[in-house]
């Protein structure tokens, strides 16, 4: 017999639940980008490389005698690092008997919640990596003073391109030392890191993979956000992912009848990177324990 219509039917409620991930990751990941003020979001294949550049200027004697030939300086951009873009690939079970105890959507929601909050956690754990490369230096005593020497120089190094401030990424307890000195500062949530705007244009925010003593600090433009794309392409001829219009995630749900378990598949390939290594200040925060 025929399924009557308008009957409610367990793909359906699957794909309400992979539209609600999908929303929830790219509702994320926009609140990141503003929270990082990243302006450039790119598509790219999957295995594109990604150039991460530094600057080399070779000044001229600028003494130059009356008629003579005017020497040429030289300004030349280097490919410090290469990174190859890949699909990052995550999945998550439920059994039959989870399903029973809990209910469809609770238990098939739980699991989603789990997975949304590790792929997060190992998007930051990657940009917090990334960051650690940088060629630049600050320090000082406290957090304040040491955050302020890395905006003076930062602002140094981008004076002649317009920015959107100052971005540091510091350990918790660093952080949580210096709030207990300020007063009037409220911090706020985002892409699961607590942040807050502090003196001189800053946005600091909390990662616990910075090691104490330790932050590290660029400017707004100087940060990337690029990305596998997803949807369309090949990859719909063989696979059936819900995705957003942007592809930056996919996601689906599938009935394993031989394990008896509702399995959550999920690709994606967000990585946040800086597009100059000599643009990320590598901050020392004297007078701590981890300094």
């Amino acid at each position: 017999m025929a399924v009557q219509a308008n009957t409610n039917l367990t793909t359906d409620f699957a794909k309400a639940q992979s539209i609600d991930f999908t929303n929830r990751f790219v509702d994320g990941i926009q609140k990141l980008q503003e929270l990082l003020g990243i302006t450039r979001r790119t598509a790219m294949a999957n295995g594109s490389i990604i150039k991460v550049y530094k600057n080399k200027v070779t000044m001229a004697n600028g003494d130059v005698a009356e008629g003579d030939l005017i020497p040429l300086s030289k300004v030349e951009v280097e490919p410090a690092n290469t990174y190859e873009l890949a699909y990052k690939k995550y999945r998550k079970a439920v059994t039959l008997e989870a399903i029973q105890r809990s209910g469809f959507d609770l238990a098939v929601s739980q699991a989603d919640n789990e997975l949304l909050k590790q792929i997060q956690s190992n998007i930051r754990s990657a940009l917090v990596t990334f960051l650690a490369t940088g060629t630049g230096t600050a320090t000082g005593t406290g957090f304040q003073a040491a955050v302020a020497d890395a905006w003076g120089k930062l602002q140094v190094l981008f004076e002649n391109d317009a920015t959107d401030g100052v971005i540091v990424i510091a350990n918790p307890q660093d952080i949580s030392k210096y709030l207990g000195e300020q007063t009037n500062i409220t911090t706020q949530t985002a892409f699961g890191m607590t942040y807050f705007q502090t003196f001189l244009d800053v946005k600091v925010m909390s990662n616990s993979s910075v090691p104490a003593g330790t932050f590290y600090a660029t400017v707004a433009d100087n940060l990337n956000l690029a990305y596998p794309a997803i949807s369309g392409g090949e990859i719909n001829k063989a696979f059936s992912f819900t995705t957003d219009a942007t592809g930056l995630v996919g996601i689906t749900h599938t009935a394993d009848y031989t394990r008896a378990n509702y399995e959550t598949t999920i690709l994606t390939g967000a990585v946040l990177f800086a597009e100059r290594l000599d643009g990320v200040i590598v901050g020392t925060i004297a007078g701590t324990t981890g300094a």
